[in-house]
């Protein structure tokens, strides 16, 4: 069977790597042309130097440093006379050695891009440090394991547009609900307040402006023409002066008696409200806030429905009431026609793209020679792969090498399920970082060190020292890229409080169910701590359940010991969560229509079916013991979902907003 399109590229270029390597004099690209036989499968030879300039893009995108020079100063600029080569020194990672300590911190902030974006290049940059001395396994010690999502659409598009240079555009909806299209040169993105932002230069305005991710309301668009970035520019910075960007200020929410149990654990104090509102009405409650978010509010006090509504000030007012009125303009809208929602695709029928395989095969052979003889199965297990798999990679680089010297083929053996490679000095060492993999751990580095109590300070600092220097270039990813896991609503205390009793103690807590709107009493059995950006959560076994639960740290109104830790609560799975949300047999099943940018809720809420609708957007099918908070959840969506399905609830979700609407009239 001839290799599929997508596989005889990553044997071109494979090869090429492999070519480039081999000589420090280099080759012309003609010479690489006669070298490498897939080349002479383009269709014209102008295809074929098309073909040659775009592998060279990818590999240099990948971190592999394709030198171009010239033997003649006269010919510096003829193409023709160019010479192309990889020196070994620059491709390969540096000599440096991790402790134990080092690697079990490296590998918890490989861990926390599990569920996101730069989940692959976290894998890879991990994968890569095997040969220093990093355990994947290491970071499964932590009873603490900090996780960050990327569930907005952009995230990729806009991170390598920042980490490239290039200007973006987008359309962009204000906190106004004003929309318009922006243009802008991405200087870095971070995360604040458990949302993801993006930072740079406005080609509009003239002025440097902060971009929320979930806010876009069109794919991002990328330039061409390159920027520089303002010397100095941290992202560390930068987010943190969202923090008097957005100056506290007095927010005021009446809510009916005993409703509203979630948003009454974020009263800053006994507050006072400005003078001159109204009283509130028999039967409601007032409640003050110091918030720098309103927008949070809004989605918070929309999502209570006609049990609350907000007095002050006038934008928190107008923040609700559009998003309502957003709400309600969608759930009227006519269910489109549209296929019957199917399961989706499982991920492991995915057809990993040529990076990842390039990447994987180049690390494979460094792992082989210094682990010579290691066997078939657990090498696929390390590289995440089936051994069928496995032998399809060993084949490849079996038969890749210079196509007229014989004797610089590889040596692979692997019949007796242990594996052997011998004759492959080129590729001996694992390649440097790309950026996004350098990006991917010193990111999760920094994150860790901003978390008392997570990690031994000194082996994190340490650690990300080694790996910055080790990184290069690439290294400069951390003034680029930023995420901030403070927890949302509780002290930073709070886990180092928490965390004591994870496998020890037993606690006794009092915790709000927003479902139900309530404070229910509850007996648990902490296993770990583990976040979703800066929303943390408690794995617990619940004892009123029988059952794991996930039970949110804000959430928790107050604990206490009960107890030592007994024997035979069963172990917590040390990876994170794919949904927070457990199906049981007799859920319900309720189908919403989502557009584009709610698309992250099929994700989150672990969506059994979806659909694509016309125009964009989806149908997704999802499950659960209760319908009663999906009314709420419709006007936190603010237009972007409405029920379709069962009837009954799509009637019920409508007339909800209506009364919702009329504490606005």
């Amino acid at each position: 069977m001839s290799p599929q399109p997508a596989e005889k590229r990553t044997e071109r270029l494979l090869n090429l790597v492999i070519a480039l390597l081999s000589s420090r004099r280099g080759f012309t690209k003609h010479e690489l042309f006669d070298e490498i036989e897939l080349y002479s499968e383009a269709a014209t030879p102008e295809a074929r130097e098309k073909l040659f300039d775009r592998d060279k893009a990818f590999l240099r995108e990948q971190g592999i440093p394709v030198e171009s020079y010239s033997d003649d100063q006269l010919y510096e600029q003829d193409n023709s006379a160019q010479r192309y080569r990889i020196r070994s020194e620059e491709y390969r990672l540096p000599e440096v050695a991790f402790t134990a300590a080092e690697s079990a911190v490296l590998a918890l902030a490989a861990q926390m891009w599990e569920q996101a974006a730069l989940g692959s290049a976290a894998a890879r940059a991990l994968r890569k440090l095997r040969a220093r001395g990093v355990i994947a396994e290491d970071a499964a010690a932590s009873p603490v394991q900090p996780g960050i999502r990327t569930s907005d659409p952009n995230f990729t598009a806009v991170f390598r547009a920042a980490s490239d240079r290039l200007p973006i555009s987008f359309g962009y909806r204000d906190s106004g609900g004003a929309e318009s299209t922006r243009r802008l040169q991405p200087w870095g993105m971070g995360s604040r307040y458990g949302r993801w932002y993006v930072v740079g230069w406005d080609l509009d305005r003239q002025a440097e402006r902060f971009f929320r991710l979930s806010r876009m309301t069109t794919p991002v668009k990328t330039g061409k023409a390159a920027f520089t970035v303002p010397a100095g520019f941290d992202i560390h910075t930068s987010l943190a002066s969202l923090d008097t960007v957005f100056a506290p200020q007095t927010a005021v929410v009446d809510v009916s008696a005993g409703a509203g149990a979630e948003l009454r654990l974020r009263v800053s104090g006994p507050g006072t409200a400005p003078a001159g509102l109204p009283e509130p009405a028999a039967g409601r409650d007032r409640l003050c806030f110091s918030v720098t978010d309103l927008d949070a509010l809004a989605a918070d006090t929309a999502a209570l429905g006609p049990a609350a509504e907000a007095i002050h000030p006038a934008d928190l007012r107008s923040a609700v009431r559009s998003a309502l009125a957003r709400a309600l303009a969608a759930q009227d809208l006519p269910v489109p026609d549209h296929r019957a929602p199917a399961a989706p695709r499982t991920r492991s029928t995915k057809v990993s793209g040529a990076q990842e395989h390039l990447s994987r095969l180049l690390d494979l052979v460094p792992y082989i020679l210094a682990n010579q003889g290691a066997d078939m199965d657990e090498t696929a297990r390390k590289f995440g792969i089936s051994r069928d798999q496995l032998a399809a990679d060993l084949n490849l680089l079996f038969v890749s090498g210079p196509r007229y010297y014989p004797n610089g083929l590889m040596d692979v053996n692997f019949e007796t399920g242990e594996i052997f490679i011998d004759n492959a000095d080129n590729l001996s060492e694992p390649v440097r970082l790309a950026m996004d993999e350098a990006a991917a751990l010193i990111v999760g580095l920094d994150t860790l060190a901003a978390l008392p109590g997570i990690a031994p300070p000194d082996a994190i600092s340490s650690a990300h020292a080694k790996l910055s220097e080790a990184a290069g270039t690439a290294g400069a990813a951390g003034t680029t890229l930023a995420a901030t896991l403070v927890p949302a609503g509780a002290a930073p205390s709070v886990l180092e409080e928490l965390r004591r009793s994870v496998g020890r103690r037993r606690l006794a807590i009092r915790y709000v169910v927003p479902s139900r709107d309530e404070v229910s009493e509850r007996i648990i059995d902490p296993r770990r701590i583990f976040s979703e950006n800066d929303t943390w959560y408690l794995d617990a076994w619940c004892h009123k359940a029988g059952a794991t639960r996930f039970f949110r740290v804000d959430r928790i109104v107050s604990w206490q010991d009960a107890g030592p830790f007994p024997e035979g609560v069963p172990e917590p799975d040390q990876h994170f969560p794919a949904s927070l949300f457990t199906p049981g047999d007799s859920d319900e099943s309720v189908t919403i229509r989502l557009e584009p940018e709610a698309g992250w809720v099929a994700d989150a809420y672990h969506a059994e079916l979806r659909s694509a609708l016309p125009g964009g957007g989806q149908a997704v099918v999802l499950r659960t013991p209760s319908t009663g908070w999906i009314p709420g959840f419709i006007a936190r969506l603010g237009g972007a979902g409405a029920v379709t399905q069962p009837p009954e609830l799509r009637a019920e979700t409508t007339a909800w907003l209506k009364a919702a609407l009329e504490n606005y009239e």
